[in-house]
This record gives C-alpha cells, sequence and structure tokens, in this order.
C-alpha cells in the first residue's frame, strides 16, 4: 500500500512538473535602433560641433516594453518585447550618429559628452508619436530646435512627422518594427542636418 501512494504521489509530482514547464513563459527579447543614414557625396563635411541636447519621448512609450497600437484609444504593453536601452537616451545616441554621418563629421556628441564640448549648434527634439502597429509600421512624429551658440543666437524650427512600412518578416513584426523606427530617426535626422546646414554649418 505504501508503494502505491509512493507511486502515486511521484506521478502527481511529475504530472505537476509537466504543466508548469507547459506555462512557463517564452524568454523576453531585446531590441536596439540602428544607424541607418547614408552620407551624401555632394555635400561637404562640418567642421563645428553639433550636440543632440535632449530628446523628450512621451510618457506612454517611455518603458522598456514595446507598446503597440491596437486602435485609436487601445495600446498594449508586450511584456517580452523591449527595448535594449531607454528609449530617449538610444533615441538621441541614434540621432546623433545618423547626423555624424549626413553631416560628414564625428563631430556630434550626444548625452553627458553633450557637456563637455562647446558646441557650434544644440539641438532639442521633443517627439509627440513614436507609434508602433504590428504588421503594419511605425509613426514618428517630432517637434525640434536647433539653436546657434553664436553671439545672435540664432534658432530655427520644424516638425518632422515620418511613417515607416513594418510588415511582418521572417524574423518577425518586432524586428521589422525597431528597423522602421530606426528609418524614420534617420529620415528625422535629414531634416535637421538639413537646418543646420541652412543656419550656416561649415
Amino acid at each position: 500500500m505504501i508503494g502505491v501512494r509512493a507511486a502515486g504521489v511521484a506521478g502527481l509530482v511529475l504530472a505537476l512538473s509537466l504543466a508548469l514547464a507547459g506555462c512557463a513563459s517564452p524568454p523576453a527579447r531585446f531590441y536596439a535602433l540602428a544607424v541607418t543614414a547614408v552620407p551624401d557625396p555632394a555635400s561637404a563635411s562640418l567642421s563645428d560641433v553639433v550636440a543632440v541636447d535632449s530628446v523628450a519621448v512621451p510618457a506612454a512609450v517611455d518603458r522598456p516594453q514595446f507598446v503597440v497600437h491596437k486602435g485609436a484609444n487601445r495600446v498594449s504593453v508586450d511584456e517580452f518585447n523591449r527595448w535594449a536601452a531607454p528609449l530617449s537616451s538610444s533615441i538621441a545616441r541614434t540621432l546623433a550618429d545618423d547626423l555624424a554621418i549626413l553631416l560628414g563629421t564625428p563631430r556630434v556628441v550626444s548625452g553627458p559628452l553633450a557637456g563637455s564640448f562647446d558646441p557650434a549648434y544644440r539641438v532639442s527634439v521633443d517627439i509627440r508619436r513614436f507609434d508602433s502597429v504590428r504588421g503594419q509600421g511605425s509613426i514618428l512624429d517630432a517637434v525640434w530646435v536647433v539653436r546657434s551658440t553664436a553671439a545672435d543666437g540664432t534658432a530655427t524650427s520644424g516638425r518632422s512627422t515620418l511613417s515607416e512600412a513594418a510588415p511582418a518578416g521572417e524574423d518577425g513584426d518586432y524586428d521589422a518594427l525597431a528597423a522602421a523606427h530606426s528609418r524614420a530617426i534617420a529620415a528625422l535626422a535629414r531634416d535637421i542636418a538639413a537646418a543646420i546646414r541652412a543656419l550656416g554649418g561649415r
């Protein structure tokens, strides 16, 4: 009788173990923004220092998880697909690297390094929308200001509303969305680079 009970308990433990294994959460995946700007051989290289001072992102997406739009008034926070770094700093770094390519200079800084230089131009960006829609694409809406640090303090501003398609690829919707956001940031960098050159960047 004792042997039968022990076998029954062992079977119950095995069944519970298998059930828990079947309910185990999938591992989280992490994504990073990529630098995708392409240099323009016809444009002269910039010799001035440019600082990306700040990038503000909407509170709704300022979190590690992907926030996916399900409709006009509904979003989903995906616990298992996450950004590898805080969005504000990641966007600032990617934007600075894209600007460096577009302006033909390594003298573009962001984050803590921005305070270590005496830049000729300072860039501030306020992102109003950073939308992700699975199987469709990304939307980036940003208001930006470029200020000259020269004595006259000339400044210019603009608004860039950009959308990039992100059909699901073989690596899944989230890889496509991260790539789409990267392309949108490169397009934002093109608008800002043009503004810097229009201010007399040299």
